[in-house]
């Protein structure tokens, strides 16, 4: 397929599938100059939809800039124009399409921490109106050189997995994505009926309560490419030890190896092979020593790690866990400047609810 027709076909599933754009929508497209072929089908269809698309582009380098010049004030500062967006736009499509993924590498911790915890009440913000389906989101990848010698592929490579993940190859993306929606209500109604979570295997064991809580069905809306299932654990109900066997991604600094220790919700003991500055500045954010979200991914097409949660939380045979900010639709409570997923391999292990097992070897085993 030409790389003409399927950029055609990605603007329409997001448009027309991720976020239904719909006459009269205040639409705000945000991503870099690098995506501008995805950006321009999109603006395209928005107007024929009868939406309001504007812009919001990113310059090569500016983050470093910022992080390098700001103040103490200015690392704390909340944009009025984002928060206004925030309160008053109906739809927000993200389209990640990097520069440089390791621009931030080397910036102070404690820059990148004060920089997190501010943002606190636009988190907020976001959340409550996305709960409420007051505001459409959606995040998505134009696949860039940086992140495709981030996951050790050639460019072509990383744009055909990408595509691949979003179905793209196939002849009917959005009913591949409606089949997925369906496959994946079936687990979520049968979690809706269980109260406690364990998840199981090397180096994992640790358990919640989901009582009064909601599993979501992640099917492409949010994020695309998606394939996953999500709740919020009751936040003081987590109990355990977890290492996550990926490496944690904060603001394009890599912490491998990472093991936190839960006692009645809240991560007494933390310990990472490489990164421990930045995840203990991590953990001082406030909300971020418990979890705002448990998930388990679905999605067979994501069959590699690319250092890029987007993709890799969605990967069959893995779970994710979240510190920080819980999406209100689950119920959850916790609040906080992050939502940080951490992600670990369960191909060799084992989720039981209630007590039974209905997980295992990286499947559902649910009759």
């Amino acid at each position: 397929m030409a790389t003409n027709d399927i950029i055609k076909k990605y603007a329409k599933l997001l448009v027309n599938y991720s976020l239904g754009l719909k006459k009269g929508d205040k639409f705000l497209i945000q991503s870099t100059y690098l995506a501008e072929e995805l950006l321009t089908e999109v603006y395209a269809l928005a107007l024929k939809a009868g939406a309001y698309p504007e812009f919001k582009i990113a310059l090569n380098g500016t983050e470093k800039i910022f992080f390098d010049n700001a103040s103490g004030s200015q690392l704390e500062y909340i944009s009025e124009l984002s928060k206004y967006v925030y309160e008053n736009y109906d739809v927000v499509l993200n389209v990640l399409a990097p520069f440089n993924l390791k621009e931030l590498q080397n910036v102070e911790p404690a820059k990148k921490q004060k920089c997190g915890a501010a943002r606190a009440e636009l988190n907020k913000i976001f959340m409550k109106r996305a709960a409420e389906n007051k505001l459409r989101w959606t995040l998505c990848v134009f696949p860039t050189n940086s992140e495709a010698q981030e996951c050790g592929m050639s460019q072509s490579e990383y744009a055909d997995f990408v595509y691949n993940c979003c179905f793209l190859n196939e002849d009917d993306p959005i009913g591949c994505w409606k089949k997925l929606e369906s496959d994946q209500q079936r687990i979520v109604d049968f979690l809706n009926n269980r109260k406690e979570i364990h998840f199981k295997g090397s180096n994992i064991d640790v358990r919640f309560k989901t009582t009064g809580r909601k599993w979501i069905n992640s099917s492409g809306k949010h994020n695309m490419p998606s394939g996953e299932v999500f709740t919020a654990p009751v936040e003081d109900s987590v109990n355990g030890t977890v290492r996550f066997s990926y490496p944690g991604i904060y603001m394009g600094q890599e912490i491998a190896d990472i093991t936190l220790e839960i006692k009645d919700g809240e991560v007494i003991k933390a310990h990472a092979a490489q990164g421990q500055e930045l995840l203990n500045n991590i953990l001082e954010i406030p909300g971020a020593r418990r979890f705002g979200e448990a998930a388990i991914g679905n999605n067979r097409r994501v069959n590699k790690f690319t250092k890029n949660m987007l993709f890799d939380e969605k990967m069959g045979g893995t779970i994710h866990m979240a510190l920080g900010t819980a999406y209100p639709e689950t119920g959850g409570k916790n609040e906080s400047g992050i939502h940080w997923d951490l992600l670990a391999d369960m191909n060799d292990g084992k989720i039981l609810a209630d007590g039974k097992t209905i997980y295992e070897n990286g499947k559902f085993a649910i009759g």
